[in-house]
């Protein structure tokens, strides 16, 4: 493999772990059956020996994890069931809508655009062609320097502004600079009436439940350490106001107490999801 083809951030391999522990560890209903990540990063026999993989210390991060996938996903079906023709997932990592959700992608005519860094993605194209598991054609994969002109990619790969798109960012605002996000919801912002932006965002240390904490601590110092640091943190209220001021019409706070309604209802095992991190969905 080239060095062009680098291999995948490692926190796009840690989650793609913890969706597939979740099958494997959790006691059904699942939320999310994904193990395709797993076999994309190809972690060997004992990945599950990680330390990163205790079964208990992870439980409610990794329901945080399937929780925020199994809401985006649910938006995405119910919005191109409206009509919305286009999906844009950035910061793809490891995700694997296009090879677990094709029936509804096509049922739905919808076109799905993996924005990420060039290197990663050349891995993750060789790992699915390794795997035998071919691009579908309304699958676009978009190589960028997030830093540069990544809106102008997008649009040359064919994604169309006047057309209306649900954008997913997932595990993402928490590495960017505030100037940064903010650049990305003004562009979303002026995407065309019936758009959406679900994103994800991390909590203050202290907004967080007190048995998550110290966990939430440890992952701060390994980001750090890994040259990956936490940069931004907010509150419900800001990030709302935030999504206010790039121009959208509407916007609401998904909670990890309305995560565990919709998708752990009746669990007496403690797998439910942290409020460390929560969703933002705005409209246009």
């Amino acid at each position: 493999m080239s060095a062009e083809e680098r291999a995948p951030e490692h926190t796009a391999v840690r989650v793609a772990l913890w969706r597939a522990l979740h099958l494997r560890a959790d006691a059904p209903p699942h939320v999310v059956e994904d193990e395709v990540g797993l076999r994309i990063a190809d972690p060997g026999d004992g990945w599950r020996e990680r330390p990163d993989m205790d079964v208990d210390a992870t439980r409610r991060t990794r329901a945080s994890i399937v929780a925020r996938a199994r809401f985006v996903e649910d938006l995405v079906e119910e919005r191109a069931a409206d009509g919305v023709g286009q999906y844009v997932v950035l910061g793809a990592g490891l995700d694997t809508f296009a090879q677990r959700r094709a029936e509804a992608a096509t049922r739905y005519g919808l076109r799905v655009f993996e924005v990420d860094q060039p290197g990663p993605q050349a891995w993750k194209r060789q790992r699915l062609a390794e795997l035998g598991l071919d691009l579908p054609e309304w699958l676009q994969f978009v190589p960028v320097d997030f830093e540069g002109d990544w809106w102008g990619r997008l649009r040359e790969a064919g994604f169309d502004p006047g057309r209306p798109a649900v954008v997913a960012s997932a595990g993402v605002t928490m590495y960017l600079s505030e100037e940064a996000i903010a650049a990305t919801f003004r562009l979303v912002g002026g995407l065309a009436p019936g758009s959406v932006l679900v994103t994800t965002f991390l909590r203050p240390v202290e907004d967080v439940e007190p048995d998550q904490q110290a966990q939430l601590r440890v992952a701060m110092k390994g980001a750090r350490a890994a040259g990956t640091p936490f940069l931004t943190f907010y509150k419900p209220e800001q990030i709302l106001a935030l999504a206010r001021e790039a121009g959208f019409r509407e916007t609401r706070h998904v909670s990890a107490a309305e995560l565990e309604k919709r998708y752990f209802a009746d669990r007496t095992d403690g797998v439910r999801p942290s409020r460390g991190e929560e969703l933002l969905v705005a409209g246009t």
